[in-house]
């Protein structure tokens, strides 16, 4: 049986995932410089980061079995509401353990949110679209991150931090209405096995679980070498504010060109290896960082990084999908986002100690080659991948019209 892939029913979801990424990025800028210009110290926006991160490592068991179990429109629609009105709340709360308690509920619903879509979107697709759909999806995805801050810091110096929040309560019915409009959805009504009896764990399969760990290891790293740059390019190379914000703008836009370019690889180029390979691609320029004299040099090889993170993305998202089966890839990519967040938590939380007792340039360093030693290592581990059926048979049983 043959299966047209619903190209509206991506646009529309790459869509809502913009809006809601931007509006993600915009509640957590907006509140970092409410809790700062509050007088509020490190304590409080380490808490706010911890708030916004903790629910989406914690929650998997209860967000993959939601995103496999549930029908995926009852997800987004109620996900979406309830996010929409956390935000009108955050909108007139000022003191900083209702911020942070507040922000741990918006996470909550994310957690939940971001399995459903990514178990959703390979539904909407034949096999040989699905690296399209996913570099649109993800493309989606970091140009609301990279609108977001700037977004907030306008927004916030002209208009003060209540408009900004207002229209993050805004940004999440963009989830209400493409839960409401798409023609696909996800739910295993009928057949004699439900999801919840689908025997499936992701430790099973040998090859997706050292993906995932070196995804883990390289996401560590990069989390802490978030922290140790504003010290490296600030004092370390005495730059300005305006050269940090350049390296840092200077990462996203590789994620964006490396997005759009790994989509249109081949699909039998899309492996495991080639995944260890684009973190290798990520990390050299890490490496490369610590030992330029001078801070504009960072921004081509951030630009390179960010090509290599923007390519692993693609093609995470393609591999998972297809070695998941199709009633457990809720799971899947609830396990997937579950380790590679409290992997980033391990990273922020390990940085800030060692930044008071080490050279930055030392740090950076060590961290990138920790990971290019796991990512290297793991390489030569994968010789050969097992074979994935290239039909899924449950996909059109699985993928119904509105």
């Amino acid at each position: 049986m043959s299966f047209t892939s619903r190209w509206g029913d991506v646009y529309l979801a790459a869509g809502a995932r913009a809006v809601s990424v931007c509006g993600d990025f915009l509640a957590a800028t907006t509140l970092a410089l409410v809790l700062q210009g509050a007088g509020h110290g490190g304590l409080a926006i380490s808490g706010l980061m911890v708030a916004a991160s903790l629910p989406l490592a914690l929650l998997v068991p209860v967000a993959g079995r939601i995103a496999d179990r549930v029908d995926s429109r009852r997800v987004l629609v109620v996900a979406g509401f309830g996010q929409a009105l956390v935000c009108l709340v955050l909108a007139g709360t000022d003191h900083p353990v209702a911020i942070i308690g507040l922000v741990a509920l918006l996470a909550c619903g994310l957690a939940i949110v971001q399995p459903t879509l990514s178990a959703l979107l390979p539904d909407m697709v034949a096999e040989r679209d699905l690296a399209k759909a996913s570099g649109i999806y993800q493309t989606a995805g970091v140009l609301g991150m990279m609108v977001a801050p700037a977004l907030a810091g306008v927004l916030v110096g002209q208009m003060g931090p209540r408009l900004p929040l207002l229209i993050d309560a805004a940004s999440y019915l963009a989830l209400v209405v493409a839960g409401l409009a798409l023609r696909t959805r996800r739910h295993h009504r009928g057949g004699s096995v439900t999801a919840a009896q689908v025997p499936y764990r992701v430790r099973d399969d040998r090859t997706l679980s050292i993906m995932i760990g070196v995804l883990a290891a390289s996401v560590a790293a990069m989390s802490s070498i978030n922290v140790l740059m504003v010290f490296l390019v600030r004092d370390t190379l005495g730059a300005s504010t305006t050269v940090y914000g350049l390296v840092e703008a200077a990462w996203t836009a590789g994620m964006l060109v490396g997005t759009v370019v790994f989509a249109r690889l081949p699909r039998r180029l899309m492996t495991v290896r080639a995944v260890l390979l684009t973190v290798v691609v990520s990390g050299v320029p890490l490496l490369l960082g610590a030992s330029v004299s001078v801070a504009p040099w960072l921004i081509p090889l951030w630009i390179i990084g960010g090509m290599g993170n923007g390519g692993t993305n693609v093609l995470v998202m393609v591999i998972v999908a297809s070695r998941a089966p199709s009633r457990s890839r809720g799971r899947a990519f609830a396990a997937l986002g579950s380790t590679v967040q409290a992997a980033g938590l391990l990273g922020l939380a390990a940085a800030g100690p060692l930044v008071d007792r080490f050279d930055p340039r030392v740090l950076v360093a060590s961290a990138a080659t920790l990971s290019l030693i796991i990512a290297v290592t793991c390489l030569m581990v994968v010789r050969r991948e097992t074979p994935q059926p290239t039909v899924d048979p449950e996909r059109v049983r699985d993928s119904v019209g509105a």
